[in-house]
């Protein structure tokens, strides 16, 4: 299902809210929603409740190990949940989730073809999901401090600076930080050894555990949240982590006026285009109400507000003319044409092959 061929007026949107109330009778008058940590303008929520009378519960996680968890196990109780385009596809294999009901999505002349034609590569014809945010894994850097241990020279555009095991011991004096995130970790470091960061290939994904363990004495923690506010304290210099919440570290930063600087780069070998995309468990038990709510999150002004707050790019090509100038015109958020081009993405990880990535990254966690 392709939502921008779905045509729909004022009247059939009119129509849709009061089927919407409608529906709402038959479930209870809140949906639970299941997304990532300091991922939407709390307003957004709020706003949302008062025009429909639909209380959101809202839970929040920081890897998709645990959302995939909950899903493959079933009975989760969440209506919405937002799992990264790679879980996604496993999981809609699997038959976690409900085909979305376009008839009940009135803004999908919103979303943005091009994005669409990449989650496709997850998602075949978008039928299960939309895009929510998008964006880049790469390295934050507290520019003064990286300076000042590895020189003017120092390699902040790229993955040397943290997988070089002579850069990362040096800046293991003033802190480095890691996604706990195998799935973007270990591609990111195929790249650096010149593989193909998509590559199912159980040897050569072996490849990269030595280039791991020889980091993994210099790095402080893995994590997926707690490096936003580490960045903007001061607390460390490096994280590998998301465009976006880098992006929130600096300008945490800015705003305490503690005389940090932060940073994002892409890296120049390459870096990993990821798409989370908003999805309804099969066994969802508000479905009407999930939909009303991805119908929400889909109106162009609501969706540029979660991207002003996240500074994350969304999937909605009619959201751009909301967006604040400090989103759209940062190219470390909406890249530019030849950066794009230098962008991958992966697929999901076949079973076998998958156990085998959760042994080694355990391992790496360990140092064991």
């Amino acid at each position: 299902m392709k939502f921008g061929s779905i045509q729909r007026g004022a009247a059939v949107a009119g129509f849709a809210l009061a089927a919407f109330a409608t529906a709402a009778l038959a479930e209870d008058k809140v949906v639970n929603v299941y997304n990532w940590s300091d991922y939407i303008d709390e307003s957004i929520l709020e706003d949302f409740t008062k025009e429909t009378g639909i209380e959101v519960r809202y839970d929040v996680f920081d890897s998709n190990e645990l959302l995939e968890t909950k899903m493959l196990a079933g009975g989760s109780g969440y209506d919405v949940v937002v799992p990264t385009g790679t879980f996604l596809s496993r999981q809609i294999e699997a038959g976690a989730f409900q085909k979305l009901d376009g008839d009940k999505l009135t803004n999908g002349d919103n979303m943005w073809a091009d994005i669409e034609d990449r989650t496709a590569a997850y998602d075949p014809d978008n039928a299960y999901s939309i895009n929510y945010m998008w964006g880049t894994t790469g390295i934050g850097y507290n520019v003064a401090k990286v300076e000042e241990i590895l020189g003017a020279d120092a390699p902040v555009d790229s993955l040397a600076l943290i997988f070089d095991p002579d850069n990362a011991e040096a800046l293991a004096e003033c802190g480095i930080h890691v996604l706990d995130a195998p799935t973007e970790i270990i591609p990111a470091a195929l790249t650096y050894l010149g593989f193909d960061p998509d590559s199912k290939d159980p040897e050569v994904i072996a490849k990269t555990e030595s280039v791991l363990m020889d980091i993994r004495p210099h790095v402080q923690k893995f994590h997926s949240s707690e490096y936003i506010n580490a960045l903007a304290n001061g607390d460390i210099c490096v994280a590998f982590g998301w465009s976006g919440d880098v992006l929130q570290a600096r300008d945490r930063a800015a705003e305490a006026d503690n005389g940090v600087e932060i940073a994002y780069s892409i890296p120049k070998e390459g870096a990993l285009m990821w798409f989370d995309q908003m999805a309804i468990p099969t066994d969802a038990p508000n479905p009407d109400n999930a939909h009303a709510f991805i119908d929400y999150i889909m109106r162009p002004e609501v969706m540029a507000k979660a991207s002003n707050y996240v500074y994350y790019a969304n999937g909605n090509k009619a959201s751009q003319e909301f967006l604040n100038d400090d989103v759209i015109g940062d190219t470390a958020i909406y890249p530019d044409e030849d950066t794009i081009e230098n962008l991958y993405s992966v697929t999901a990880y076949p079973p076998k092959v998958n156990r085998r990535v959760t042994r080694l990254w355990t391992k790496v966690k360990t140092g064991q």
